[in-house]
């Protein structure tokens, strides 16, 4: 692809985004419902990818979003603070959820977990929320904050050392989006695109032999930016292991 046309894809996604990121103490109204789950826990099977991983993330207080805050991947991970707008069920402070899934529907921007969802709901009244079904809500994003953590990213369970490598973007801090994902190739000198398979899944075909660096590009309040990865996978790397990319993103 074309330099130029790179760069209109990339400004086309901030355009996109720039409302999403604006933090505020202004909430935006809309509604909210939940799925059901045996065990109350997330849906590992997401559209973001997270699998497994996804399941517990956030205590399992997490939602699936509308297709326009999921906004073709690039919203997974994104955290936000949702209250619902029925006084006598509802607490002041509401949930914190993680953004781990896409779907809506009657007018929805979160299908919350079980758990998120009773989340909203002040002490003792929990059977009284889920009995509504669905109900108005009011949001904000807020920053992510992951303690002791760094972005990390995982090789995907379907990647093959050396002929096909996919990862995973995990824990990705404060108010940012990861809008593309870079790996170097030394003998070519130059930056390959990942291309994002679905969610915060990234994966390429014959990537480079050897150790492999990576760059992301970060979207957030402070602008947008390439960021290297200072510690590399290794050329030995293997399906399922995860590598802390050293990056702090607050």
């Amino acid at each position: 692809m074309k330099q130029s046309h790179v760069l209109l894809l990339l400004l086309v996604q901030v355009i996109v985004l720039l409302p999403l990121l604006c933090l505020s103490d202004d909430f935006v109204n809309s509604r909210a419902t939940y799925y059901g789950s045996p065990d109350c826990k997330a849906n590992p099977r997401g559209h973001c990818g997270y699998g497994e991983f996804g399941r517990d993330i956030n205590n399992g207080e997490v939602s699936g979003v509308s297709w326009r805050l999921w906004n073709n991947g690039t919203g997974c991970g994104a955290c936000y603070q949702v209250r619902c707008k029925i006084p006598p069920h509802c607490s002041e402070e509401g949930v914190y959820v993680l953004a781990t899934d896409s779907g809506e529907g009657d007018g929805t921007d979160f299908i919350l977990s079980p758990k998120a969802y009773g989340r909203m709901a002040r002490p003792g009244t929990e059977n009284q929320l889920y009995s509504f079904g669905v109900v108005d809500v009011e949001y904000q994003r807020i920053p992510c904050r992951y303690a002791g953590y760094n972005l990390v990213y995982k090789v995907h369970e379907k990647s093959y050392n050396p002929h096909y490598l996919a990862i995973l973007v995990l824990y990705v801090g404060g108010v940012n989006d990861i809008l593309a994902v870079e790996v170097w190739q030394e003998d070519c000198k130059e930056w390959r695109r990942m291309r994002r398979v679905f969610g915060a899944v990234h994966d390429l075909q014959n990537p480079p032999r050897g150790t492999l660096t990576l760059r992301f590009l970060v979207y957030g309040s402070a602008g947008i930016n390439w960021i290297q990865s200072p510690n590399a996978i290794p050329a030995d790397w293997t399906a399922g292991a995860t590598y802390d990319s050293n990056i702090l993103l607050t």
